[in-house]
């Protein structure tokens, strides 16, 4: 009998569904859904880099696109899914009551911004991230941060947690425990109602929480203490163990399998980020970069344990044994901001134009199609220039650096500019920023001893933009291959519901059997290359010049 499964891909901006065939990976039928409250800005403050979301958005989200997913294959079909695997973006955590349940989907929390899901591009808690760091390289007499590259990110789960119960003492009191989202979502499929039951992702805990089995799981409560009294008994209702994403996390209950239009029982794999899961949906393997490359950048790598041995990467976001192959270290790094770069810079020069439209004096179906082509004119101008065209240098830090070596205090930078400095001139610089930043990433493994042979690209960016891709192709000097799939991130997912359902023993077997293809090959162009290379040096020169400086504005 033929078996499909449901990839569930939570990403920035909306929730994908995939169903595909797990002989031949097929994909039979997709669906997306756009979380509404995010689309109407609210719980966010862009200013203070603070940036939530509800979690109706995920639950209304999860339902429409599962429904229109399954809405368009056949009965047959839809009888024979055996399994769903969930990612979603990270870190990303909510405060929980004891049975599991966000905050903000209690009446007294449901505008509460501290009770709903902390995005992962929410950079509020740079101060406790801070000190987080302190307490680990000068006071612990264990440095947590030694698996994650060393320093502790505002982006991750500890820092946030200690941000929001400074901020919100009735939130504080309130949780009972906290969950990522990834933990979170196959837990609600699975009708759990105690967090005790909620099998914790070793994906998110390695990367995010400091989880390693070197201190029995997480840090000490004594160090998380010393950090603020806040904090003490944090650790009492967490997790002592945590789960690779091919076992199963629950099955489906009746409740959900009732308002899927499911059947109850069908497998729930443990959850994970969406840039790990892509990374098996686009075909990492052993010294295969997979670069998922959207709103920002996550690097993903896999090595075996005994080549790793006891090796430490600097600067990364990572190394955790089973968090992307299970038997294997995965390893990850990436950049704050990419394709949010590009926006940020679109909505520079759409200014004028909001401008006037609130006043009246510009049609707002004017401002839409012009905001709808600022980007593809300003590649095309951008495109047309040689490297030579223009002096200016950009520094990507826009949201912060993520790696190597995270710092969200930095900010981004534009140098050389002159009278002659146009917009194409400032959008070439641009992305190739972004594209050095990559490069910095690539430098960082090498220098730490891990080799790369092959680069493999997915998201939104290597399918609207050729321009980046050949410009960071060439910046890098190799290849990079573009997976064919439009939703890898979801293949990946589907790929380890295969295997928590048992269709496959491993995750690897189902990567044989369903993975994807690719649709094109950026080549280096040899020439371009050697110039970008000291354009590059330009870059990682003057970002060490201004570090400092723009570390303190």
């Amino acid at each position: 009998m033929d078996k499909y499964v449901i990839g569930v891909d939570f990403g920035t901006d909306s929730v994908r569904a995939l169903i595909v065939d797990t002989q031949t990976g097929e994909e039979i039928a997709s669906a997306v859904a756009y979380y509404r409250r995010w689309a109407q800005g609210l719980y966010c403050d862009p200013s203070r880099n603070q940036f939530r979301q509800h979690p109706l958005d995920y639950i209304e989200g999860l339902t429409e696109s599962i429904t229109e997913a399954l809405s368009q294959v056949p009965a047959n079909v839809r009888a024979q899914i055996v399994g769903i695997g969930i990612d979603t973006t990270g870190s990303t955590p909510c405060a929980v009551d004891r049975e599991g349940t966000p905050l903000a989907l209690l009446p007294e929390f449901s505008d509460n911004p501290n009770a709903m899901f902390v995005l992962w591009k929410d950079h509020t808690a740079v101060n406790e991230a801070a000190e987080i760091n302190d307490q680990a390289w000068n006071h612990a007499p264990t440095d947590y941060t030694k698996y994650v590259g060393g320093i502790y990110s505002s982006e991750w789960f500890w820092a946030k947690i200690l941000h929001v119960y400074r901020q919100d003492p009735q939130v504080r009191e309130a949780a009972y425990s906290w969950v990522e989202h990834c933990d979170w979502m196959p837990a609600l499929l699975s009708g759990i109602k105690s967090v005790e039951q909620i099998k914790r992702s070793r994906c998110a805990a390695g990367h995010k929480a400091m989880w390693h089995e070197e201190w029995n799981g997480l840090p000490a409560d004594e160090f998380f203490a010393a950090i603020d009294p806040l904090l003490k008994g944090i650790t009492k209702n967490m997790y002592r163990h945590t789960y690779p994403s091919d076992e199963l996390a629950g099955v489906l209950c009746e409740e959900w399998a009732q308002r899927l239009g499911l059947i109850p029982g069908i497998a729930i794999a443990v959850g994970a980020f969406d840039a790990h899961m892509g990374a098996v949906g686009g075909g990492v393997t052993d010294r295969v970069l997979v670069k998922i490359m959207g709103t920002s950048t996550c690097d993903i790598m896999v090595a075996p344990y005994e080549v790793m041995g006891g090796k430490l990467i600097r600067g990364i976001c990572g190394q955790v044994y089973g968090s992307v192959i299970p038997g294997m270290v995965g390893l990850e790094a990436g950049q704050s901001a990419f394709g949010d770069v590009f926006a940020w810079f679109r909505q520079v020069l759409m200014w004028p134009l909001l401008e006037m439209t609130e006043s009246g004096l510009v049609k707002q179906e004017i401002v839409d199609q012009i905001e709808h082509q600022i980007l593809p004119r300003l590649t095309q101008a951008a495109e047309a220039l040689s490297i030579e065209d223009t002096q200016v240098v950009a520094l990507d830090w826009l949201n912060g650096r993520r790696t190597p070596d995270a710092d969200q205090t930095l900010k981004g930078a534009l140098a050389g500019l002159s009278l002659g400095t146009d917009a194409p001139r400032i959008f070439r610089a641009l992305v190739e920023a972004t594209a050095f930043g990559s490069k910095a990433v690539i430098d960082r493994f090498a220098e730490e001893g891990v080799e790369i042979d092959e680069v493999i690209a997915l998201g939104g960016i290597p399918k609207k933009n050729p321009f980046v891709m050949q410009v960071t192709a060439d910046v890098f000097d190799m290849p990079i291959k573009v997976t064919k799939s439009d939703q890898t991130c979801a293949l990946g997912a589907a790929m380890f519901a295969a295997a928590a359902a048992k269709v496959y023993p491993d995750v690897k077997t189902a990567q044989t059997h369903m993975g994807t293809e690719f649709s094109e090959t950026y080549l280096p162009r040899s020439e371009h290359a050697a110039k970008y290379r000291d354009r590059y040096q330009r870059y990682r020169q003057i970002g060490g010049l201004l570090e400092e400086v723009l570390r303190k504005l």
